[in-house]
């Protein structure tokens, strides 16, 4: 999770294509027995307060839907960089960037673009009835990141209509160029004070996912090791960006499921051991970056870059 804020796409028609297409594209029943829907929308766009679980699709979009555009995989030997507090010039060698979706992508090489999915960005407004509340009705932030509140994706309604918003992000990052979508937050649920869970975020992350795979952009999975396989196998994800996973001993459950095609960003200051240890950790994924907490641009004051 980054500081960075969110912005607003203009790829409306991608998006009426991917709403349409994916009314029905839910993995099953939910909790309560609805079937949840997608459409499009974002955080800083006109929001309507529900939104329709279930939309008709037209002919052109069950066309469309049947031939979705090419997913670009994620390369078989990553050498990352992670760019969410500003983008620069990537350095030598490296093939893949992650940057904040307001911003371009990096030219040549594997570009992702990242979303926060499961909460606000600083200084976004969103309606009431999408954010969790407390029971004094006032919006529930994660603790660590006090500026970003937690959406409320405890019901189909609720799911439905923050998909809507977030899927106009989503096509502005492919009509960008970005190759691919990471998803921030899938772990809001530990913070939700039980008001929802694992089970729900499952069937938020698998409609994000689909309509990141409409509009043609591989989708990530970020943290959240407790997924298991179900991560790729249930939700859809391609590959995993993970925070601190040599430090926490969790690399393992991605590269379990993911292979190689994982990526872990490890912070300078909080590090297990020297950064020679952490690059002599066999079980730490060859995607490994070390990088300062703020994520400062290169020649801003703090900024770390490092790889094994």
């Amino acid at each position: 999770m980054v500081p960075a804020l969110r912005h607003r796409a203009a790829a409306v028609a991608l998006v009426a294509v991917t709403v349409l297409g994916l009314g029905a594209c839910a993995s099953g029943p939910d909790d309560d027995g609805q079937a949840a829907g997608a459409g499009t929308g974002t955080g800083t766009g006109t929001p309507s307060a529900t939104a329709t679980a279930t939309p008709t699709p037209s002919a052109t979009a069950q066309v469309d839907a049947a031939v979705p555009p090419r997913i670009r995989p994620l390369p078989a030997d990553p050498v990352f960089d992670y760019q969410l507090g500003g983008a620069y010039e990537p350095p030598a060698g490296v093939n893949v960037v992650a940057r904040d979706s307001t911003a371009a992508p990096a030219t040549g090489v594997y570009s992702i673009c990242y979303v926060n999915g499961f909460q606000s960005q600083p200084g976004e407004n969103w309606p009431e009835v999408l954010v969790l509340r407390d029971d004094e009705g006032e919006p529930v932030a994660d603790p660590g990141w006090p500026d970003e509140t937690i959406f409320d994706i405890s019901t189909p309604d609720n799911r439905a209509a923050l998909a809507d918003r977030i899927a106009v992000t989503i096509a502005g990052c492919a009509g960008s160029g970005f190759d691919a979508v990471e998803f921030d937050n899938l772990d809001s649920y530990t913070r939700s004070d039980g008001a929802f869970g694992l089970e729900q975020a499952v069937q938020f992350a698998t409609m994000l996912v689909g309509i990141a795979h409409q509009n043609g952009l591989a989708a990530g999975q970020k943290n959240t090791p407790e997924l298991g396989a179900r991560g790729h196998t249930q939700i859809g994800f391609d590959f995993a960006v993970a925070e601190e996973c040599q430090r926490f001993a969790e690399c393992g459950s991605y590269t379990e499921v993911y292979g190689a095609q994982v990526l872990d960003i490890e912070y300078a200051g909080h590090l297990s051991g020297t950064w020679a240890e952490v690059c002599a950790d066999p079980s730490r994924p060859a995607g490994i970056v070390l990088r300062d907490r703020p994520l400062a641009p290169a020649g801003a004051k703090g900024h770390v870059y490092d790889r094994c």
